[in-house]
């Protein structure tokens, strides 16, 4: 069974998602149905849903796909063995576009009241949440998203390069509204941005590294797009474009178990129901000697239900494979206040600092990006670095690709699709096939559209297809072509 169903409801294209975990209207009102909001009161809603989003995508997605997680036993059809279907992805689309029609609200409020900071968040927002969309989906409704009260039902979908140039555009127009001295009237639930003197720095940081995913993301259109350019551009000059300097600096979201900040997943027991730890991620962590192990995992134990070590399932095995043993699961204070949803980890800049040097696009030691990666990879979750931790030959940086996105792909532990999006668009880290996997055995490249714009928004959604050559999991979108 699944940790996470969405159960959908579609209206004017923006749905509510229902599920077995907590219920997020419970957790925080929606303020943008008072007749006329103001900003302060629209942001920490916003930053909550969305990143118990991103929370649950990890866990009910992103962690199959990646063989992080699987669920066990299971013969049948299940995520870890590639089997997408056209409602894989609903509540992720449903939710998403609910919560940017709030951003839109928020945007426009602070204009209104002539507010640059909130202004600023709101261009943030906006592209975090529609970068994750569209590097999902492919092309999308954007530019005529979220105006229900201009009358548009029925959005036509934007191409994504379209897409990312105008996101890359808003972010260096939010990077130049910030005012760095002045707090927010309301709350702000990543930064403290109303009591903490470097609470919109912070996120002027969070802006250029955003900038940053994006554009290396992108790194293969190059020409098509001004990509190395707009990267020298912000690398060059950090006191325009200041990036993230640590792991304080990294854009998380503390859950502390005090209401309103409940962990996404209300039964932590559900959290390890019908699941186990994978084989390969599993291993990548015993061959590092990774501190996390007993942060990130259970013991296996044997059939006379005694621990024998870490010890995951493998990933899709084959169809009919027994097991003399339990495989290790995950552990449960992963869902237990207090913890940190990642939305944009210092450790991930750091290893894409190391692949753009390594590349020759900046200036910099791409061995010194890597080991600052891998450091704050650990320390992020309150883990200590062992004393020669990169003697060990499967930590040391060697100077290749694979080595550096495998590392990352550790970091990006429970951070939204964030592995899945860097493994389409690398290659990288290579997985097992273990004979079950279904699809040719081949990464699925995207996800279909869900049902509700098929239905209620049919031409777009056939001139989107036509465009991007089909509505399928193997169809390659603009930034993987």
């Amino acid at each position: 069974m699944k940790r996470l169903i969405y159960i959908s409801s579609f209206l004017m294209l923006l749905g509510t998602a229902v599920s077995c975990d907590r219920n997020l209207d419970e957790i925080n009102k929606d303020q943008s149905r008072i007749n006329k909001p103001v900003a302060s009161s629209l942001l920490a809603p916003v930053q909550y849903n969305m990143a118990a989003v991103g929370y649950n995508r990890a866990n009910d997605f992103t962690f199959d796909l990646m063989q992080v997680s699987l669920d066990f036993p299971n013969e049948g059809n299940s995520l870890s063995r590639y089997y997408i279907t056209e409602n894989t992805g609903a509540g992720f689309w449903n939710n998403s576009y609910r919560w940017l029609k709030q951003v839109d609200d928020l945007k426009r409020a602070a204009v209104e009241e002539g507010d640059k900071n909130y202004e600023a968040i709101a261009l943030v927002l906006n592209a975090w949440i529609y970068s994750n969309l569209t590097d999902t989906y492919g092309d999308i409704p954007f530019s005529e998203a979220s105006k229900l009260d201009e009358g548009i039902l029925q959005p036509k979908f934007d191409r994504q390069k379209d897409i990312y140039v105008k996101l890359l555009d808003d972010l260096k127009t939010a990077n130049s509204l910030f005012i760095t001295n002045k707090v927010l009237a309301g709350n702000d639930l990543f930064y403290k941005a109303e009591s903490d003197a470097n609470g919109i720095t912070n996120w002027k940081k969070f802006c250029n590294s955003l900038s940053l995913r994006l554009l290396t993301r992108i790194l293969s259109k190059n020409g098509e797009v001004n990509v190395h350019a707009r990267i020298q551009e912000i690398i060059s000059n950090p006191t325009v474009y200041p990036i993230f300097q640590s792991n304080a600096d990294g854009a998380k979201l503390d859950i502390t178990g005090v209401s309103p900040l409940m962990p996404p997943i209300a039964r932590p027991q559900d959290f390890t129901t019908g699941r186990a730890a994978s084989e390969f991620f599993v291993t990548t962590l015993k061959a590092n000697n990774d501190p996390r192990l007993a942060m990130f995992f259970s013991q296996a134990k044997d059939l006379n239900n005694v621990n024998i070590g870490y010890k995951g399932a493998p990933s899709g095995y084959a169809f009919g494979t027994t097991f003399d043993y339990q495989p290790s699961n995950l552990n449960q204070n992963l869902a237990k206040a207090p913890l940190k949803i990642l939305m944009y980890p210092y450790a991930e800049l750091q290893f894409i600092l190391s692949e753009l040097a390594f590349k020759g696009i900046i200036q910099g030691s791409a061995q010194t990006y890597y080991e600052n990666g891998v450091k704050a990879a650990i320390e992020q979750w309150g883990a200590v670095v062992p004393v020669n931790y990169f003697s060990n030959p499967n930590v040391a940086y060697k100077p290749e690709m694979e080595r550096i996105m495998l590392q990352k792909y550790v970091a990006l532990f429970f951070v939204d699709q964030q592995q899945w999006f860097e493994k389409r668009r690398t290659g990288y880290p290579v997985l097992p096939n273990n004979g079950g996997l279904l699809n040719g055995g081949a990464m699925p490249l995207r996800l279909m559209y869900p049902p509700n714009p098929k239905v209620l928004n049919t031409a777009n959604y056939q001139a989107a297809v036509q465009q991007m050559g089909g509505d399928d999991v193997n169809v390659k979108m603009w930034w993987n072509k």
